[in-house]
């Protein structure tokens, strides 16, 4: 397929960081061999069995993770008061933090399918990495809308927060734009559904890590995130972690993977019971 193959360092970064967020297939799903994986592996350097078993592996943890948090038994009793149907259509719009292989969707989603066997849910994972709210509400009917979902879980806004490297004085998008963003994406989910939208805010970024990443030109400052999360406090539905606290406070370096921004697994399964918290807790009120 290629002459190219991944060095050891190469291969030990994409399974340690960067394979997890390349699913190449969601933001190019046109292309016609979009679906070969001997063509996906062959971008990436590496062999087909290869990116299968690291593709298992990721979603091996994200089981496992799952599992673990289901012998809590706050977790259970919290499962129990969600608000989801047989039968309904849960979709996920968001960035790298929902798109990585065992994020918190994943997770979220092996929980309910171990806890609640019988009511047949369907599940779409439309995070896209790095995606801003602009790209999102770009793409939001396609993978999303067309699909029928009858909950929409939105996850956005670190990377609208992001100042590049040769524009520090900006954020990538302005407030205003990722407030009507969401607004537009708000209105538009509620044109499909009857359910409230859930908001996850943005965690905290580790102030630092950023800057030891050769990949990325840009940083990310908690002033900024903290205004995104203000706008999602004001929508209607469910907000989870309102304050953006479920990494710690401050936020501790373990919860994250080595640029400080993207959850690690911990992290994401943090994010996870919040998510349970937060819709039991709002339907017992």
């Amino acid at each position: 397929m290629t002459k190219h193959r991944a060095s050891d360092a190469e291969k030990e970064a994409l399974e340690k960081y960067l394979l997890q967020f390349l699913n190449i297939e969601k933001q190019f799903p046109l292309l016609p061999g979009i679906g070969n994986e001997e063509a996906m592996a062959g971008l990436m350097g590496i062999d087909t069995d290869e990116l299968v078993k690291l593709r298992e592996l990721f979603q091996k943890n994200a089981k496992e993770a799952a599992l673990e948090l289901l012998k809590e038994d706050e977790i259970a009793d919290w499962v129990d008061e969600l608000p989801f149907e047989d039968g309904d259509t849960i979709a996920a719009v968001g960035d790298s933090m929902t798109d990585d292989l065992q994020g918190w969707f994943s997770i979220f989603s092996y929980m309910l399918d171990v806890a609640k066997p019988d009511a047949k849910f369907t599940f779409i994972n439309s995070g896209v990495s790095y995606n801003t709210s602009s790209d999102a509400l770009r793409r939001l009917h396609r993978d999303v809308l067309s699909q029928n979902p009858d909950w929409v879980i939105v996850a956005l806004g670190t990377f609208d927060s992001i100042r590049p490297d040769i524009s520090p004085d900006r954020t990538l998008l302005p407030l205003s734009e990722t407030w009507e963003n969401l607004n537009t994406i708000s209105s538009a989910i509620q044109q499909v559904t009857d359910n409230p939208v859930i908001w996850i805010t943005p965690p905290p970024v580790i102030p630092g890590l950023l800057d030891e990443m050769d990949l990325f030109d840009f940083d990310i400052s908690e002033k900024d995130l903290f205004s995104v999360r203000e706008v999602i406090a004001g929508k209607k539905g469910y907000i989870v972690d309102p304050a953006g606290r479920r990494m710690g406070n401050p936020p501790e370096a373990w919860y994250y993977l080595s640029d400080g921004i993207n959850p690690s697994l911990s992290g994401h399964t943090n994010t996870v019971r919040e998510l349970l918290k937060s819709l039991a807790k709002s339907i017992e009120n």
